[in-house]
């Protein structure tokens, strides 16, 4: 078994976003896990990441705060409020975009596969 205590875990900094501090959980540089990443997010109020796509399937479960993630249906823009415990699948080459329109702290834990 390979433990990541809290105070232990190390920050990274996410690509092509803002006003979010990461801390990676399991994989990757954290730990031998192999199919995929664990990380844990803290979206400020403001805060958000640009729109982009990778070769990977991510799931992101708000565990405090309302997050809102912008996907696209064609050429329409689709918006998605996730609340406490709610959570979505982004596809592999899915664009989106995530956002915190709140005042307060999105907690969010963020499990990405390897591509």
């Amino acid at each position: 078994m390979q433990v990541t205590k809290i105070n232990d875990a190390k920050p990274y900094e996410a690509k092509l976003h803002w006003d979010v501090s990461a801390l990676r959980l399991q994989g990757l540089e954290a730990s031998k896990l192999e199919n995929f990443s664990c990380s844990l997010s803290y979206f400020l109020p403001g805060g958000g990441c640009n729109w982009s796509s990778s070769p990977n399937e991510k799931v992101y479960v708000v565990l405090d705060g309302q997050a809102t993630i912008l996907t696209k249906e064609g050429d329409r823009e689709v918006t998605t409020e996730l609340s406490k415990l709610d959570s979505c699948v982004i596809g592999y080459n899915e664009e989106r975009s995530v956002e915190n329109r709140t005042n307060q702290v999105v907690t969010m834990l963020v499990i990405v596969s390897n591509s």
